[in-house]
């Protein structure tokens, strides 16, 4: 099968595209034939030293995916071979999803969402299980409290700002200013153009604020937190600030979830959430994707085209 390896730790040129052995699915896994896959800044950063990932043998990037199941290994009771899936196998060990196949645990798997296609459904898995895990797991974000999303047009923000709206929550955006138009008809309450105004200054009494830049941003947010509220930071454990008495700021990293992915397809189902793609490349491309990825500048997700 076709496979996108990592030659070296580097830049993206080391993504290269080989031929490589088709995994066999072993007990409680599944072989999925993968029709896309998402790409992540986890992928660029990964790619570009190797730090935090389980690596196999041949270094190969990639965990958002969609696509339809091979075959099953013994015990899985969940799929059946032709069943469309999407979702985020192994993370953080290598899953290996820029590729033609995957092998994954059944659970760390759900049903694609009916409504989408396969690139749409490749771009929700590790961006929509963050902003998930991050707002309702952990925040735990009740209707009517007020909610700070940074970077809201971004692949994890974009995301926060409808799952947080479809939790009847008050919902603040960052972004750019020719973002703004975007972040309202996802359902925004209100959008902040960091470029020309200190958030700090435009905002207050902030139930809970979803970082996902880290440093003096993740620093500034304590300052709009009402007592009660919760930072939730995104880039690393050294992003977290100290806290005052009687507000919470803690990292969360995104782990496999099924029951995760099954409430965000039922979003997606009922048209609650809808990813946005801006890019489509080939798997033959994903150097380009990554080199797109890494200018910061993307609304929304790429996503490579598999089959």
């Amino acid at each position: 099968m076709r496979a996108v390896v990592v030659e070296k730790w580097g830049g993206p040129e080391n993504l290269v595209e080989r031929e490589v052995e088709r995994p066999e699915p072993g007990l409680n896994e599944v072989l999925v034939r993968v029709h896309a896959a998402g790409v992540n800044p986890v992928d660029w950063k990964t790619r570009a030293g190797g730090a935090l990932i389980e690596w196999g043998d041949v270094p190969a990037v990639g965990w958002d995916v969609s696509g339809t199941v091979e075959a099953v290994g013994p015990g899985v009771g969940l799929f059946r071979p032709g069943d469309e899936v999407f979702g985020m196998p192994l993370f953080p060990r290598q899953a290996g999803g820029y590729a033609e196949y995957v092998v994954a645990p059944a659970r760390h798997l759900a049903r694609k969402p009916a409504g989408l296609t396969h690139v749409e459904a490749a771009a929700l898995p590790l961006a929509a299980l963050t902003a998930w895990q991050a707002l309702v797991d952990t925040a735990d974000l009740r209707p009517g409290e007020r909610v700070l999303v940074h970077a809201a047009a971004g692949g994890v923000g974009h995301l926060a700002v409808q799952i947080a709206k479809a939790r009847g929550a008050y919902v603040i955006g960052t972004a750019s200013a020719g973002k703004h138009d975007l972040l309202r008809e996802l359902g925004a309450d209100e959008v902040i153009d960091y470029r020309s105004v200190r958030f700090e200054d435009a905002v207050s009494d902030v139930d809970v604020v979803l970082d996902g830049l880290g440093g003096e941003t993740a620093e500034r947010s304590l300052r709009v937190l009402r007592p009660g509220g919760r930072l939730i930071t995104l880039p690393g454990p050294d992003d977290v600030p100290a806290a005052p008495d009687g507000v919470r700021a803690l990292w969360v990293l995104v782990e496999p979830d099924h029951l995760g992915l099954r409430e965000i397809a039922a979003l997606a189902d009922r048209g609650a959430l809808r990813p946005v793609v801006e890019t489509v490349l080939p798997l033959s491309q994903a150097a380009r994707a990554h080199e797109l990825g890494e200018q910061g500048r993307t609304t929304g997700k790429i996503v490579l085209a598999v089959v």
